[in-house]
């Protein structure tokens, strides 16, 4: 779509087949940002690769915007619903400009809380720097899978990082729906060369400022 920044794509894939060295309960892993992880739960296993996605972005590829998209919790689905994927991010405009790109496209977003202050305790460990999954299932699950993929690119980070968690509305009965692809394409389509992609795009572009002519579609893709 004539992207005008670098853009990658990084897909964490794993086979989840029992195997001499499958992940056990009470292992330790190390993973790709440095940071050692206690197995609490070897059905929180998406979370590990995401996490090392993530932290091969900020350190390999220099990302100053990452997003992690994810059928990542079943609490999902109970947080947001069938039809909204729920997204947590450290940045408010990207939180709003995700719903407003959710709503031009039909793929709907809705905030979940993101408060790693009083959430990320929840991983809390002594034998390595975090479990892989939750203490309480009843606080909050969804924010704090994404906090524990967050905590690998670090809650210092400088740059922006969004996760949106697409469990509940990828699929309808046994068919899957193709969420995702729309959303993205309007979330950064301000970014391309495609004029209808411009236009529902909430994000403006980096280019040169706008001429007098495009001023007002200019206003329309800043973010909201």
């Amino acid at each position: 779509q004539g992207f005008k920044d670098n853009l990658h794509a990084v897909f964490c894939l794993a086979e989840n087949a029992v195997g001499p060295r499958a992940t056990r309960p009470d292992d330790i892993h190390v993973l790709y940002s440095g940071k050692t992880v206690e197995i609490n739960n070897t059905d929180a296993e998406g979370r590990l690769i995401l996490a090392d996605g993530v932290a091969y972005a900020c350190k390999d590829l220099g990302a100053d915007i990452i997003l992690d998209m994810a059928t990542l919790t079943g609490a999902q689905g109970i947080a947001t619903g069938k039809y909204h994927a729920a997204v947590l991010t450290n940045n408010e405009e990207w939180e709003k400009a995700c719903v407003k790109a959710g709503r031009n496209c039909g793929d709907l977003v809705h905030p979940l809380v993101y408060c790693p202050e009083l959430h990320f305790s929840e991983f809390t460990s002594a034998v390595a720097d975090m479990k892989n999954s939750v203490a309480d299932r009843d606080n909050t699950p969804s924010s704090c899978a994404g906090l524990f993929i967050a905590s690998h690119i670090g809650f210092d980070w400088p740059g922006v990082w969004v996760h949106i968690d697409i469990a509940a509305p990828v699929h309808a009965g046994e068919r899957a729906t193709g969420y995702g692809v729309a959303l993205l394409l309007s979330l950064f389509g301000g970014a391309s060369e495609d004029p209808l992609l411009n236009l529902v795009s909430p994000l403006g572009c980096n280019g040169d400022p706008p001429t007098e002519d495009m001023e007002r579609d200019s206003k329309r893709r800043r973010l909201v």
